[in-house]
């Protein structure tokens, strides 16, 4: 039987699920190709672990992505997909490390107060 690896990839409120496989470099999202589902640049951005390394075409990648927006979807595929890389092969976690692809982005959308129009905007002062 074929070794499968799992990791799950988090950033903004989205999460990643990532499965890897050996195989010939087909990326599925969401049941989808990966050109398809995400634009150019994100999407470069989201498989960067994989050209790091040059693995483009020796591993197979499926995975589920929920929540969020396209940009943090492709965060969190390419946190997810890191992770994979490294309980593949314990010996990619330097150069994952390296190119900070391990670390959780923990930046958020900071929540809206009351009495404000939105998170740190004040409505209008009017001095008299």
């Amino acid at each position: 039987m074929e070794e499968r690896y799992y990791a799950t990839g988090r950033r903004k409120t989205a999460v990643a699920r990532v499965w890897l496989t050996q195989g010939s470099g087909k990326v599925l999202v969401n049941d989808r190709a990966v050109e398809e589902y995400f634009g150019e640049a994100v999407r470069e951005q989201a498989l960067r672990p994989l050209v790091t390394l040059g693995l483009q075409n020796d591993f197979d990648v499926w995975c589920t992505v929920k929540g969020g927006g396209i940009s943090g979807q492709a965060g969190a595929l390419r946190h997810g997909l890191a992770r994979a890389l490294v309980v593949a092969n314990e010996d990619y976690r330097s150069p994952m490390r390296r190119g900070g692809y391990l670390t959780r982005d923990s930046r958020m959308v900071e929540r809206k107060k009351y009495g404000q129009p939105g998170a740190r905007k004040r409505f209008q002062f009017s001095k008299r």
